[in-house]
């Protein structure tokens, strides 16, 4: 009987030891193939933050450039040809290596230099987390805190005199509704202005006058527009709960703030 009992447990404790160290190579190489790097070579510059090396579409991870017809998409794009076309890049993954478009998402280094930080701090792009926060999320708000320092392209503060009175009074998350407010005891026209995320969603303000010290509200939903709501529609959510960063643009493309959470 106990032969029997020390069996079991030498059984036991075997199959445990098993499982551990499984878990334990696992995660080492899955926390391997996460850092590994590659080299390639740039064939041609899609747009300002994607790229085509042989076969493949590479997103750059990090960050998020103008589209098409919005300022400064052609300057992105020409930044990234200048510095990468047609030479030997490095390309640093993440913890997802693929988008949901098939295209392979990597941190591009040419030397020791990260281009995704480069194009930020030279105002091309602003820093875009969609999965959470990684390892260059700091190095990529640092290279935005200095662009928006040094007022460089995307980061060029606006002019108008709305500007300085436009606030942002709150962003909640949970019911997706941010309130801005005019501090100033003059109407402020919001015609034209811009509301946009880290990514590709954004409200563009209709024909619209804020009151001297009112706030208003900007809600993800379908309803009718009033003078104290207005509906960001066709969206399912706009501020994400992994981190988001909410810039708010004048009509010629000019920040006037922005707050990240």
């Amino acid at each position: 009987m106990e032969e029997k009992k020390e069996f079991f447990l030498m059984t036991f404790l075997i199959f445990a030891l098993l499982a551990l160290n499984y878990n334990f190579l696992d995660s080492k190489i899955e926390n391997f193939l996460s850092d590994s790097k590659i080299q390639a070579s740039v064939d041609r510059i899609i747009d300002g933050d994607t790229i085509a090396a042989g076969n493949e579409t590479i997103r750059l991870l990090g960050i998020n450039t103008p589209e098409r017809k919005e300022f400064y998409y052609k300057e992105a794009k020409e930044f990234l040809e200048g510095k990468i076309l047609n030479k030997t890049i490095t390309l640093e993954f993440g913890k997802d290596k693929k988008d949901r478009y098939g295209r392979t998402l990597a941190y591009i280094f040419l030397g020791s230099e990260n281009v995704n930080i480069e194009i930020v701090k030279n105002g091309f792009a602003n820093y875009y987390f969609p999965s959470g926060k990684d390892k260059h999320y700091n190095s990529l708000k640092n290279a935005w805190d200095e662009c928006v320092e040094n007022e460089i392209n995307l980061c060029e503060k606006s002019e108008d005199k709305c500007a300085e009175c436009i606030e942002l009074k709150s962003l909640d998350i949970k019911e997706q509704k941010i309130i801005l407010a005019n501090k100033c005891d003059f109407q402020c026209d919001l015609s034209s202005w811009n509301l946009k995320d880290e990514g590709r969603k954004k409200f563009v303000f209709p024909k619209f006058t804020v009151d001297s010290n009112t706030e208003i509200g900007v809600i993800v939903g379908n309803k009718t527009d009033t003078n104290k709501e207005l509906f960001w529609k066709n969206e399912d959510y706009v501020w994400t709960r992994t981190g988001d960063t909410l810039f708010l643009r004048d009509e010629n493309g000019k920040l006037v703030l922005w707050e990240s959470y």
